[in-house]
């Protein structure tokens, strides 16, 4: 059988075509994270409480879930181009229509279509760019989407602060419109020349909506299960029971439909379902690390949003330096040794911090996350390559797009659990703290009678000190569980199969129903 040639499709500026997709890919990135520092301020502008400005995030996340696995079958509807510009087009109309927002119930509603269409835009924007690379340099594309996946977070949450502290909330949303306006005319203009098949595929009206209740459901209780106390509320309980039975529907449904929505026999690959594997956990992973550092910070430790995202950023630095060479030489090399890597560093980066006290300074806790930015340079790339590896560049929308929904998906979970786990932690480590802080205890007593005896004000301060000293060993626990998983996800990695970098005249297996 004749080989398949390149299909590489050569734009007449590649660093334009380049640029504009990467740009589009940091403002979606970027807009995931940059609303969160600014929701007091925003519930104070449109006078609702705190806990109803949470569905600011909420809505973009239930509605850039369900958007996610549809990219694959809109894909091949529509075309890759245009769904891309059609994408980046209505996702910066609706972060216009979000920063003229006048209400609360507006904003949310607004912040669920721009989560909606932003859905196929990383995608899309990872299909394009293997597009244009020729095959041999496909790891050079994935690390540049990999730079822009680390940084574009930590990022977000300063440049969302500063923007809410200088100028006003409505700023955070109104950023995208010159950067969007940019990226639609460059791509299309660099990118219409390129063949684009479509397909006129028949509607799965009932796999849509079992996945939009399925997904729309599971997404509201990991955003809200936290505050409603999870299944001591009934409404938790009673969503929960009906997205578990919507999404086991929806897969039985998928796997026996003709033309179904998503494209489940993509998981027949070992590399794409071990690669895939390793790389939801591994980013969940990464994103727990995101949200419990910059809270003790806060909360505990007495930083600012600014400087408790200032003392993040050091992971951001080396991706920015290291990612180009790495996806430049990565052919050279065996991938799974590369992710072996960059999971030891990373889980020694969590076993550092899980050392860590309540006098670390600022510079310390700077090293750690810079040192963790050697292995966060090494994941990403390498975890792409390996779970693409297999697949036809018509199945690469939709397995990006699957990949990236349940890394969505799995970085919910790490949120919520997180703030569960971590909370629990604290409660135990409290209880056990405050056993000695008795009458009982000599050592206490003496402690009491230094300060001024046991009144009102001394226990209360004396709280606050085990408090903040049961937080610190709950965040050392919660490190220490972070650290021992990314060492047993190096045993994921070794079961899928290279090569993973073929060669342009090599055949790529279709995998099918």
């Amino acid at each position: 059988m004749a080989a398949i040639k390149d299909t590489t499709y050569t734009p007449p500026s590649m660093v334009l075509a380049v640029l504009a997709l990467a740009m589009a890919t940091f403002m979606q990135v970027l807009d995931s994270t940059i609303a969160n520092v600014a929701l007091p301020t925003i519930a104070g502008n449109l006078g609702v409480s705190s806990e109803q400005s949470t569905w600011i995030i909420t809505s973009f996340a239930v509605c850039n879930a369900i958007a996610l696995p549809l990219t694959g079958w809109l894909s091949r509807r529509i075309g890759q181009l245009r769904l891309f510009i059609l994408s980046v087009s209505l996702f910066t109309f609706t972060s216009f229509l979000c920063g003229i927002a006048t209400s609360m119930p507006e904003l949310i509603a607004f912040r669920a279509l721009q989560g909606f269409f932003a859905g196929p835009m990383f995608p899309m924007c990872q299909t394009l760019l293997l597009a244009i690379f020729p095959s041999v340099k496909r790891g050079a594309a994935l690390a540049l989407i990999s730079m822009v996946t680390v940084v574009a977070p930590i990022v977000g949450p300063i440049t969302g602060g500063w923007i809410t502290d200088n100028y006003s909330w409505p700023w955070i949303f109104f950023i995208n419109i010159p950067i969007g306006i940019f990226c639609c005319l460059v791509v299309w203009q660099q990118l219409k020349g390129r063949a684009d098949t479509t397909a006129k595929l028949p509607v799965d009206i009932i796999g849509i909506a079992l996945l939009v209740l399925g997904v729309g459901l599971l997404q509201v209780v990991l955003d809200l299960g936290n505050n409603a106390d999870w299944f001591e509320s009934t409404n938790i309980v009673v969503m929960t029971i009906i997205s578990v039975i919507a999404l086991i529907s929806f897969v039985i449904w998928e796997l026996t439909e003709k033309n179904p929505i998503v494209n489940l026999y993509l998981f027949k690959d070992r590399n794409y379902a071990f690669g895939t594997i390793a790389l939801v956990l591994s980013y969940s992973a990464f994103f727990a690390i995101n949200i419990i550092l910059p809270q003790w910070l806060q909360i505990y430790m007495g930083y600012t949003s600014i400087w408790a995202g200032l003392a993040a950023a050091p992971m951001g630095i080396l991706p920015l330096i290291l990612s180009p060479l790495i996806g430049k030489y990565a052919h050279k090399t065996d991938l799974r040794l590369l992710a072996s890597i960059s999971f030891v560093i990373i889980g020694i980066s969590c076993f550092l911090r899980a050392n860590f006290n309540t006098f670390v300074d600022f510079a310390s806790v700077a090293e750690v996350q810079l040192f963790m930015g050697i292995g966060i340079a090494f994941m990403f790339m390498p975890l792409t390559t390996i779970f693409l590896s297999n697949l036809d560049h018509d199945q690469v929308a939709e397995a990006s797009g699957l990949t990236t929904f349940l890394r969505v998906l799995g970085a919910s979970f790490a949120s919520s659990l997180t703030t569960w786990i971590w909370n629990r932690r604290a409660d135990y480590h409290h209880a056990t703290l405050a056993e000695h802080v008795s009458l009982q205890n000599p050592g206490a007593v003496e402690y009491l009678d230094k300060i001024g005896g046991a009144t009102q004000s001394n226990l209360y301060s004396i709280n606050s000190i085990v408090e903040k000293q049961s937080y610190m060993m709950s965040t050392n626990d919660y490190f220490y569980m972070l650290g021992c998983l990314f060492f047993v996800l190096i045993g994921f990695i070794w079961v899928t199969k290279g090569p993973f970098i073929k060669d342009s005249s090599a055949k790529p297996t279709a995998i099918k129903k």
